[in-house]
């Protein structure tokens, strides 16, 4: 991959600078759309697909190769048709051999699931070409997944339904192609960061969509980020998951994307927030006791502000091969905070804080920290993002997440940091003063902090600990604890404020 990712980067800055035409721009000027050719073009491309049935944990260990017609090896290497069938599907290459991401994926199946069939489809001849190529092979590979799947379906006990693709890039698609041929159902299709260029916007019927198997699953890691689209950003399954936004993974650089042009790691900085989408799910199959929860909502400003840790009407789902099947509604898009490494799992929180001020304060951007005390653990002091504004007497959304596990929370720390001589800092304190020069104390009055673990849906009320001092200034902090568990159900409404 590491030798593939400057191409593909190129690949994709061409397709976003052609997002408005139906077929993106290539060095020779518009590329030709073999997708959208008859059938019959297509046997031009002679097929090289090779499916190796692994039957050992040990990456060195070859198996044994299964072939269309060809019974034998399926009693050689002990296939078992009763048993689930995985087929590891990789994705466009300029190496022209197997990624580490690969055995270690193929090993953590063999843990799990010790019974289960695990076939890697081998089409590197066919990817390892340009990337406009590989993407044009990917029907003839899916056709050859989707025969070797109906042969099999000819023998007794063999089930569709037990049948799991799993897809990386541009083996997402395939996998998509595969579902769309083979006579009958798959169980399962898992898209692991699918391939974005020349399969944004595509029609359904070309890419990887909710109607290629029973159940869909897809996880984003690499979607837009500075104009780059390795992964798509549409959702194409019946659950569409975006770790962490679906951009920016931890423990990888790009938010540094400028000081990683300069050192020259810019390669191994978009190979790791690609590849994040496998890692994540090897890391749910080995990880069966730490698993990672995602929650439903519209888009990632509306997570980042905590409005979305609901875990009713299957508002929420464990991701990776832990996910639960969910067909009552298709492209339903889910997000979560994950750690930098395995395992990936961190602790969600919704904050709702209600601020009110007995001053007419105007337009303030407070910079406010947290820190959980619980029964097992501490937190560190945690940032409370705002993704808009602070509102005054009003209730006002947080998302904070821990990487330890608290245990049940006994109280809560607000601090408001003071003056700092960060640039940014000072421009908000500079802002601050200009909304309201004839009154530059600024104090929020806050009484209580109400928290949900998404983790738990428990819910829990923190009151001040002096319900005489409610005040809250730059430099200074509050102290909650836990004065009930759950929330008020009716309106808590602010005492009155007469304005100066």
């Amino acid at each position: 991959m590491s030798n593939s990712v400057p191409l593909l980067c190129f690949w994709s800055l061409c397709y976003c600078f052609a997002a408005g035409s139906p077929v993106p721009f290539g060095p020779e000027g518009r590329l030709e759309d073999k997708l959208h050719k008859p059938k019959a073009t297509q046997t031009e491309v002679k097929p090289s697909v090779r499916f190796n049935l692994r039957t050992s944990k040990d990456p060195e260990h070859e198996g044994c190769y299964l072939s269309v017609g060809h019974s034998q090896p399926l009693e050689d290497c002990s296939f078992n048709m009763t048993a689930k069938t995985f087929f590891i599907i990789h994705g466009w290459t300029m190496s022209g051999i197997f990624e580490n991401w690969l055995h270690k994926l193929v090993s953590a199946l063999h843990t799990r699931e010790k019974d289960a069939n695990v076939v890697v489809v081998d089409w590197l001849p066919l990817a390892h070409q340009l990337y406009t190529d590989a993407v044009n092979n990917t029907r003839v590979v899916g056709h050859s997944i989707a025969r070797m799947l109906d042969w099999l379906q000819e023998k007794d006990d063999f089930s569709l339904g037990n049948v799991h693709l799993i897809g990386y890039s541009l083996g997402a698609h395939v996998a998509g192609y595969a579902g769309n041929f083979v006579k009958g159902t798959v169980g399962r299709i898992t898209g692991l960061d699918p391939a974005g260029p020349m399969f944004e916007g595509a029609d359904i019927h070309k890419r990887l969509s909710p109607d290629d198997a029973d159940f869909v699953d897809v996880l984003h890691t690499y979607t837009r980020s500075f104009g780059l689209s390795i992964g798509i950003q549409m959702p194409v399954g019946h659950i569409d998951i975006y770790p962490n936004g679906g951009d920016f993974q931890p423990g990888c650089g790009l938010n540094d994307v400028l000081g990683s042009i300069a050192y020259g790691t810019i390669t191994e900085v978009v190979k790791c927030e690609h590849e994040r989408a496998v890692h994540l799910f090897v890391d749910s199959l080995v990880n069966q006791d730490k698993p990672s929860f995602a929650f439903q909502c519209t888009d990632s400003n509306r997570f980042k502000k905590g409005i979305c840790l609901s875990c009713r009407k299957n508002r929420c789902n464990s991701i990776g091969y832990n996910a639960k099947k969910m067909r009552n509604k298709r492209n339903s898009k889910m997000y979560l905070k994950t750690r930098a490494g395995m395992p990936f799992r961190v602790y969600h929180y919704q904050m709702k804080i209600h601020a009110f001020s007995y001053k007419n304060m105007g337009e303030i951007e407070p910079t406010f920290y947290v820190t959980l005390y619980g029964t097992n653990a501490d937190s560190q002091t945690l940032p409370l993002e705002i993704v808009e504004r602070i509102e005054q007497n009003a209730t006002n959304t947080f998302l904070v997440y821990t990487e330890e596990d608290l245990g049940d929370l006994l109280k809560i720390q607000l601090t408001w940091e003071g003056a700092s001589q960060s640039w940014y800092n000072l421009w908000k304190e500079f802002r601050s003063y200009l909304s309201q020069p004839r009154n530059p104390g600024r104090e929020l009055n806050i009484r209580r902090i109400r928290v949900k673990s998404g983790e738990t849906q428990r819910k829990l009320t923190f009151c001040t600990e002096d319900p005489e001092n409610t005040s809250i200034s730059p430099g200074r902090e509050l102290w909650f604890r836990k004065c009930r568990d759950g929330w008020r159900m009716k309106n808590e409404t602010s005492p009155t404020v007469e304005l100066p």
